[in-house]
């Protein structure tokens, strides 16, 4: 049963990440909707180990890449060398060659080298040297960045960030849960120590039982005004795409799904709206200092 794997995927994921349910139940939302995760916090809050606790539990090949600012793209890609003895080039496999990436501090590199995973995340393959090569499948990058007004990054182009399907913070754990986290076992043991919940083929089951989550006509009507708010209202540089639509309803679907929902309701889309919307819109000079999500919530009548 979907319900039972998905407690199942929650409770482990939860016993490594304490006193952090909604963003874990986001991230989790992100990838069963067949999307990338973009997490943006302070260093040392559990970016990484909650990118190695998904992998991990939800049985998943997985590779990290550390963003620098002297990464070229060969180092994500890999590199196509010729063979004398063949007279034929061969490919040397980079990392981006398996199911969860970790991209982490993605915005400490270059713009060059960040475009490296525009067409892995949207057609799941590369191109290197005129060749295409696929990717695994399931293929998800979860990319971490630190704030933009640090020192040594680069933000990433809105065309990049429309390749997200979310993007999520964690924020500092409040008291409880950080006391927890100084006197219980290290993080990187939990995770070391992680079995999986669930596989491959079972991840596949999943993801299909999210498409299928009923979707009303009334429903598709609420994200349609959604999108035209954000064209028409005029608090927006320019408004949300049909892609961006796309996501908001699949990851409404998931999140759905996830708390055991037969159709997708308001409160679904309402619970991912800001985290599928927020990195996608940017507000004018005017309006740079309201809570536009909260208007947007508050304008729209709910069917």
């Amino acid at each position: 049963m979907p319900h039972n794997d998905i407690e199942h995927i929650l409770n482990a994921i939860n016993a490594v990440i304490v006193g952090k349910k909604t963003p874990v139940k986001l991230a989790l939302s992100c990838l069963l909707a067949g999307g990338h995760l973009l997490i943006e916090d302070l260093p040392g809050v559990g970016k990484t180990t909650l990118a190695h606790t998904l992998a991990k539990t939800l049985g998943l090949s997985f590779q990290r890449i550390q963003f620098t600012s002297d990464m070229l793209p060969a180092d994500i890609l890999g590199v196509a060398i010729f063979n004398r003895d063949t007279h034929e080039f061969s490919l040397h496999k980079g990392p981006i060659f398996t199911q969860l990436i970790l991209a982490d501090e993605v915005n400490r590199a270059t713009p060059r080298t960040q475009s490296a995973l525009l067409e892995a995340m949207e057609e799941h393959q590369i191109t290197i040297e005129n060749q295409t090569y696929d990717l695994p499948e399931p293929f998800f990058i979860i990319a971490t960045q630190n704030p933009s007004n640090q020192i040594g990054t680069f933000p990433l182009p809105e065309s990049q960030l429309d390749r997200f399907l979310m993007r999520i913070e964690l924020g500092y754990p409040d008291a409880q849960a950080e006391r927890e986290l100084l006197l219980g076992q290290d993080r990187r043991q939990l995770v070391h120590d992680l079995t999986a919940a669930i596989n491959s083929d079972q991840l596949k089951v999943l993801q299909d039982a999210v498409s299928k989550v009923h979707v009303s006509s009334a429903l598709i009507d609420y994200i349609q005004t959604i999108l035209a708010y954000t064209r028409d209202s005029g608090q927006f540089v320019y408004g949300l795409s049909p892609r961006a639509g796309i996501a908001l309803l699949r990851a409404a679907q998931a999140w759905a799904l996830i708390a055991h929902h037969q159709q997708v309701l308001p409160e679904d889309v309402q619970a991912v709206l800001p985290n599928v919307i927020a990195h996608r819109l940017h507000l004018r000079v005017d309006n740079a200092n309201g809570d536009f999500i909260t208007d947007l919530i508050n304008a729209i009548a709910i069917p």
